[in-house]
């Protein structure tokens, strides 16, 4: 401790950039010793560029050309490395003359008092340097679309959302920054649960497929495997993995009130888990009862790309448009007109109404009538999933099914006693 204490601050930073940069060169000397051919740099190399950046910094002060300067001319003999390495051979790679650049920037930065940014920079840099096969094994299995859906969220999130006002307009107080905010919030969720389909495609079999599509869709998800159960001889097994579905539609609901609205969701919170256990556990206990025909069944059905920017479009606009409603069921209508609102948006999507009462619930809309419509919506979505699934199943499935999810959408509405 005192010989950390009598060491100059100088002399700790210098000793932080020779550790970092000597880890980088040391993951180059290893790929050097292992590729037998010519590679840029090893484990006295890079702590040399590393000690440039942080003397061209001392010398610069608070000026940042003459750093530029040191910058470009390290630069210039990693380009000389790299020409003769293309002289050797036509597929020459750069990451090494790259990695030497990223070194000289972590001897700047440690001057600069950056620490963390430093350590960071050559970590990312060490990682980079060490998974080059899993990476690229992994981008080679990444299909084209999926990087354009990748593209299509962070351009939903990343680039459309910052940009929008974040202030109320209009007599029915629409913000457009909180109405994307929605759109963004059920699209990560959708995207994440259709990662995660795609990631376990193949595996896990329809109760899987149940659990991540009820996250996804759980009405997509019911007409899915309903019209699966039609060439299938397995009533049980569908008809859980469709009460499953119906189960974790709660639990993303949950998930979107906590986004939106915590008092909402504390109040609704209760009546949702306990919901989403019930169903899930006995859709669990309900496929695991023999049919005739045993044995594993294999998932089909590819989720589509939730990230379609028409769809996205068409969400916000349904948003707003349930936005207005409500407001106008509330001023004129009352607890009667909101209630009834609710049960004929559960005939389609709920997401639109539910996060409409979420943005209103506690303003134009008191929290306890917000809670009861959200239960109701939450129900009559429940009863129209029953009644999908016996129209697209098989007699014994889509009777065992509707019979599920009609007990599901009348529990659901026994909270409204106490809400």
């Amino acid at each position: 401790m005192e010989l950390y204490r009598s060491l100059p601050p100088e002399a700790l930073q210098i000793l932080l950039v020779l550790f970092l940069s000597f880890l980088v060169g040391l993951e180059r000397e290893e790929h050097k010793a292992a590729g037998g051919q010519y590679s840029f740099g090893g484990v006295r190399t890079f702590p040399l560029i590393g000690l440039i950046g942080y003397s061209m910094a001392l010398l610069s002060g608070t000026q940042l050309v003459p750093v530029t300067v040191g910058f470009v001319v390290v630069a210039g003999f990693l380009l000389l490395s790299y020409r003769h390495k293309l002289s050797a051979t036509a597929a020459a790679g750069v990451t090494s003359e790259m990695s030497g650049l990223a070194t000289y920037l972590v001897g700047a930065l440690v001057y600069y008092g950056h620490f963390w940014m430093a350590t960071a920079l050559s970590v990312a840099s060490l990682l980079l340097l060490e998974l080059k096969v899993v990476l690229e094994e992994l981008a080679g299995r990444i299909p084209a679309e999926e990087i354009l859906t990748l593209a299509k969220f962070l351009l939903l999130s990343i680039v459309i959302l910052p940009i929008l006002p974040n202030h109320e307009f209009g007599p029915f107080h629409i913000n457009p920054f909180k109405t994307w905010l929605v759109v963004v919030a059920v699209s990560a969720i959708s995207y994440g649960s259709y990662v995660l389909q795609k990631l376990t495609k193949g595996r896990g079999g329809i109760l899987l497929a149940s659990l991540l599509g009820g996250a996804y869709s759980s009405t997509v998800t019911t007409v899915v495997l309903a019209r699966r159960a039609a060439r299938e001889e397995r009533p049980h097994l569908f008809a859980g993995g469709i009460m499953i579905a119906s189960g974790v539609m709660y639990l993303r609901l949950i998930a979107l009130l906590g986004l939106f609205n915590r008092e909402l969701m504390v109040i609704s919170m209760p009546a949702f888990l306990t919901l989403a256990g019930l169903a899930i556990a006995i859709g669990l206990i309900w496929a695991r009862r023999s049919d005739k025909t045993e044995g594993k069944v294999a998932r089909e059905y590819a989720p589509k790309n939730p990230l379609e920017l028409r769809a996205a479009f068409l969400f916000g606009f349904l948003f707003l448009a349930m936005i207005a409603s409500t407001q106008l069921a509330v001023t004129y209508l009352g607890r009667a007109g909101i209630n009834t609102l609710a049960a004929i948006m559960g005939l389609t999507d709920v997401d639109p109404f539910i996060l409409g009462i979420a943005q209103t619930a506690g303003a134009s809309t008191p929290l306890r009538l917000g809670a009861e419509a959200i239960l109701i919506a939450a129900a009559s979505n429940s009863f129209v999933k029953g009644i999908y699934a016996y129209a697209f199943a098989d007699r014994k499935t889509g009777s065992q099914s509707a019979c599920l999810l009609v007990a599901l959408g009348a529990l659901g509405l026994v909270p409204l006693f106490w809400v």
